[in-house]
């Protein structure tokens, strides 16, 4: 979970949100660097896709420390930035993913007590042989436009489609 509000404060309800992505991926804190004496810090996360082996994506974010947090007053949120950068990091096996326009969720986490969650989604673009990863918040009202993408090319490469490539 993000921040020491969430961590300890509210955990039990930050949870209780991440469980309703239950079969998305989870996400393995692999670094985190300090950016002020606030406690602010920012955070990377490595996630593997559930349906396409051998891809990994490393999604960073802000994590607001408790000083920054009753500075400004806005105890259980986050901002919605993150930046993500997927890559191939072993042989490619690509499962039944959604095929439609708007791809599939891959990853989800919450980053405030209820309503805002930062989202991964997948998307395949059959014309360019490239799996695209989507990365931005999603809000009941108000939503934002601060989003980052990135690209796994496959074409060339040798990956196995267990359902069959689409055609």
């Amino acid at each position: 979970m993000r921040g020491l509000i969430g961590r300890k404060l509210i955990g039990g309800a930050l949870a209780a949100c991440v469980v309703l992505g239950a079969g998305a991926a989870g996400a393995e804190e692999v670094g985190k660097v300090g950016v002020d004496w606030l406690g602010n810090d920012i955070i990377v996360e490595a996630i593997k896709d559930p349906k396409v082996e051998g891809v990994t994506c490393h999604v960073s974010y802000f994590d607001r420390g408790i000083i920054d947090r009753l500075h400004k007053g806005n105890w259980f949120e986050d901002p919605s930035d993150s930046s993500i950068s997927c890559r191939q990091t072993g042989p490619i096996t690509i499962g039944d993913i959604d095929m439609g326009e708007g791809g599939e969720e891959v990853f989800k986490q919450g980053i405030s007590l209820i309503w805002k969650k930062q989202v991964v989604n997948r998307i395949y673009d059959k014309a360019n042989e490239t799996l695209i990863y989507l990365s931005h918040s999603r809000q009941v009202q108000n939503g934002s436009a601060k989003m980052s993408v990135t690209t796994v090319p496959l074409y060339g490469q040798n990956v196995v489609w267990s359902k069959g490539k689409p055609q």
